[in-house]
C-alpha cells in the first residue's frame, strides 16, 4: 500500500509539473474563462455539494469532532453563495503575472527589470474548511500556479465534490484539467510524499491545527508558508471611546470563534477597567464566554471569571473562552502581544493617534490594527478577493495571502547588442 501510494503521488506530482508549464504562459482572459466556467459548474453543482458537505457533518458528528470543526467543516448555503461571489471577485482582480516593474536603463546601455512570475506548482494541506479547496484553485490557477490539494479527511466527501466541478469547469476552458488536483486518499503517507517531492512541488501551504502546522514545518523540504495558530489581541487603551472599545471587542470575539482571526486575549487600561469590564462581561456572558482573568480582573468581576494560568495567555481557544488582564499601560500590552502572542493579528482601541502610531510599528505582527476588529484580517475584506492562507513568516509573504503571494519576480535584461568590456 505504501508503493502504491508513493506512485501515486509521484504521478500527481508529474502531473502538476506539466500543467504547471502550460499555464506559466496562459492569457489573463483564458484564465479568466476557467474561473468563471468553475463558477457556472459550480452553481450547477450546489445540490450535490451541499449533500456532500452534510455526509461530511454526519461524520464529523459521529466521531465526536468539537464544535470548532464543526464549524469550519459546514457548508450552508450562505457560505456557498461566498465561494461564489469569491470567483467572481478573484476574476476580476488585476493579473499580476507578466507585470513589469523598475525598468532602469544601466551605463552600459542595457534595461533592467523586473517581471512577476507564478511559483509554479503549490501543494496546499489543510484541514475542515471545503470553502479552501475552491479559494486555493481559484488564486492558483489565476496566478499561474498548480495546485495539489489534500484536505483532510473529515471533509472529504465535500473536497470531491468541489473538485469535480473544478474540473467540469477547467474541461470547458481548455486548461489541463490538472491544474488542480485533489488528493483522493486519507492516507496520511500521501502528505510524507507530497512535502518531499523537491522535483515536483515548489511551495508548501499548511492551513490548520497548529499539531499540523508544526508537523509540516519541521518535516517538509520545500519552503513553507504557514502560521502556527491565531492568538490575537484587543488592547482597550485608557483614551479609547469605550462605546468602540465594547462593539468591538465583542465582535472580535462572538463573531465566529473558530477562526484564526478571532480574538484569543483581552487587554484592558487599569485606567478604565472597572468602568469597561463590567460592561464586557455583561455582552459576553449573553453569549456563554467563559472569562479567565489576571487577578484585578478578578477583584472588578468577582465570581464572573476564573483564574487564568501562564499557559491562557499563549492559547488559541477557537471556542467561546476569553484571557483577559488589566495592563498598566501600553508598553507593557505591547510588550505582552509580542511575548505571548502568535504574530496574527493585534488590533488597539485609542483616540490618541500618537500612541496608534507607536502600536503601529512596535507590535511585531502579520496584520496591526487600530479602532478596528481583528475578524478583519482577511483576504476578502482586504480586497484579495480570497485567500490562500494567512502567514505569520516575515518571508517570502506575510498576512493573508493572495494572488501577489504566489508568484515570484525574476530579473529581466533588454539590450540592443551590448556586450560586456
Amino acid at each position: 500500500m505504501q508503493q502504491s501510494i508513493a506512485e501515486y503521488m509521484q504521478t500527481v506530482g508529474q502531473q502538476a509539473r506539466q500543467a504547471s508549464q502550460t499555464l506559466a504562459s496562459a492569457s489573463t482572459k483564458t484564465k479568466n474563462q476557467a474561473l468563471m466556467a468553475i463558477h457556472d459548474a459550480l452553481e450547477q453543482q450546489q445540490a450535490e455539494v451541499l449533500a456532500a458537505n452534510q455526509i461530511d457533518m454526519q461524520n464529523g458528528r459521529a466521531n465526536q469532532l468539537d464544535s470548532a470543526l464543526l464549524d469550519r467543516l459546514e457548508l450552508t448555503p450562505a457560505r456557498f453563495a461566498a465561494m461564489l461571489q469569491g470567483l467572481k471577485d478573484v476574476a476580476q482582480l488585476t493579473d499580476p503575472i507578466g507585470e513589469i516593474t523598475d525598468l532602469a536603463y544601466r551605463p552600459s546601455g542595457i534595461q533592467i527589470g523586473k517581471m512577476r512570475v507564478p511559483l509554479g506548482v503549490v501543494g496546499m494541506i489543510y484541514e475542515s474548511r471545503p470553502n479552501v479547496t475552491l479559494e486555493a484553485a481559484s488564486l492558483a490557477l489565476k496566478s499561474g500556479n498548480a495546485i495539489i490539494l489534500r484536505g483532510g479527511s473529515e471533509a472529504l466527501q465535500s473536497n470531491k465534490a468541489i473538485a469535480h466541478a473544478i474540473q467540469l469547469g477547467l474541461q470547458q476552458s481548455g486548461l489541463p484539467e490538472t491544474s488542480v488536483q485533489v488528493i483522493e486518499t486519507a492516507d496520511r503517507a500521501a502528505v510524507g510524499h507530497l512535502i518531499t517531492m523537491t522535483e515536483f512541488v515548489d511551495v508548501i501551504v499548511p492551513r490548520g491545527g497548529k499539531g499540523l502546522i508544526e508537523r509540516i514545518s519541521r518535516e517538509a523540504r520545500i519552503p513553507v508558508i504557514k502560521h502556527l495558530d491565531g492568538n490575537c489581541h484587543v488592547y482597550v487603551d485608557s483614551q479609547a471611546d469605550l462605546d468602540k472599545a465594547l462593539a468591538i471587542a465583542f465582535n472580535a470575539k462572538t463573531h465566529r470563534y473558530g477562526v484564526c482571526n478571532a480574538m484569543e486575549s483581552l487587554l484592558v487600561h487599569q485606567a478604565v477597567a472597572e468602568q469597561f469590564l463590567p460592561a464586557i462581561a455583561a455582552k459576553y456572558a449573553e453569549k456563554q464566554v467563559e472569562l479567565r482573568g489576571c487577578e484585578q480582573t478578578q477583584k472588578i468581576l468577582g465570581q464572573q471569571v476564573i483564574a487564568a494560568t501562564e499557559e491562557d495567555w499563549y492559547t488559541e481557544y477557537l471556542a467561546p473562552i476569553l484571557a483577559v488582564k488589566v495592563i498598566a499601560n501600553m508598553d507593557d500590552a505591547i510588550a505582552h502581544i509580542n511575548k505571548y502572542g502568535s504574530h496574527h493579528t493585534d488590533a488597539i482601541v485609542t483616540e490618541n493617534y500618537t500612541l496608534a502610531r507607536q502600536f503601529l510599528a512596535r507590535v511585531d505582527s502579520s496584520s496591526v490594527m487600530i479602532n478596528a476588529s481583528t475578524r478583519f484580517a482577511d483576504g476578502f475584506e482586504y480586497g484579495l478577493g480570497a485567500e490562500i492562507g494567512i502567514s505569520t513568516d516575515k518571508i517570502h509573504t506575510r498576512g493573508p495571502v493572495g494572488l501577489e503571494g504566489l508568484t515570484s519576480q525574476k530579473w529581466i535584461v533588454l539590450g540592443d547588442g551590448q556586450i560586456r568590456q
